[in-house]
């Protein structure tokens, strides 16, 4: 179970967190990323940070703007943003995936969050 929150409205050039709350599963053998969607399209890998290491990866567009981080102890993931752009406004996803190397046997295995809307407006 994944549960998003901290969406809303912001102005550009603003800044917003999005947290994603984990339960049910080990979150520290899961890898947390987050995506996005708007209806034109299709769903957007924004970031990434992996299990064990920790290593981030981010998309293009939002790279040197956004920072993916988490708290294996609060099994919570965040999304700061910074600097937001008409174009960031979507409906932001938590995303697990389970593993690399995954003790629990849980490689592969996936649960997805059921979205929190960010709106950039003047």
């Amino acid at each position: 179970y994944l549960a998003e929150s901290g969406g809303g409205l912001v102005q550009p050039g603003g800044s917003l967190t999005l947290s994603c709350e984990a339960s049910g599963y080990t979150f520290s053998h899961y890898s947390m990323s987050w995506y996005r969607q708007t209806p034109e399209k299709e769903r957007e890998l924004v970031a990434t940070i992996t299990r064990p290491t920790g290593t981030t990866t981010y998309g293009d567009a939002v790279k040197g703007r956004f920072t993916i981080s988490r708290d294996n102890e609060k099994n919570m993931v965040y999304l700061e943003m910074t600097n937001l752009e008409y174009d960031d406004t979507a409906v932001y996803y938590c995303h697990a995936r389970g593993g690399p190397g995954c003790p629990t046997f849980c490689d592969g295995m996936v649960f997805w969050g059921k979205g929190t809307l960010v709106a950039v407006s003047s």
